[in-house]
């Protein structure tokens, strides 16, 4: 029996919310992950700490945030991709990331070497 796209985008949600806690040394309020074509989608919510908020409130601040929590998560990427690809099945190509210090949501993009999402319908 085959997973359905919802239960690989639920279990791709739950892996990163773990990585985030092991890695990071803690997760976001929530993660929601969408496939479409050849790229999955993350969005996670509530990043940020809350004195990461308050030195975001400086251009400075804000550019220093970004850049590291961009190192962060750049440093784990390839434990990122290993996931994904024991997940899906499917290699991960390459992969975008960005930090709103507005709202404290990341948004990652993993773009993979064929279309995933073409393989639920073709099992429909």
């Amino acid at each position: 029996m085959t997973k359905s796209k919802g239960s690989i985008e639920a279990e791709i949600s739950k892996v990163l919310t773990q990585w985030e806690k092991d890695y990071l040394g803690r997760g976001s309020v929530s993660v929601k992950t969408d496939i479409l074509r050849d790229m999955i989608i993350v969005s996670l919510k509530g990043v940020l700490t809350p004195a990461e908020y308050t030195l975001c409130k400086t251009k400075e601040g804000k550019s220093m945030i970004k850049k590291t929590r961009s190192d962060l998560v750049e440093t784990g990427v390839d434990i990122l991709r290993d996931y994904i690809y024991s997940i899906t099945g499917q290699k991960v190509i390459s992969f975008h990331t960005d930090l709103s210090t507005m709202t404290g949501e990341r948004i990652i993009v993993f773009k993979l070497a064929s279309d995933l999402e073409e393989t639920f319908r073709s099992t429909k």
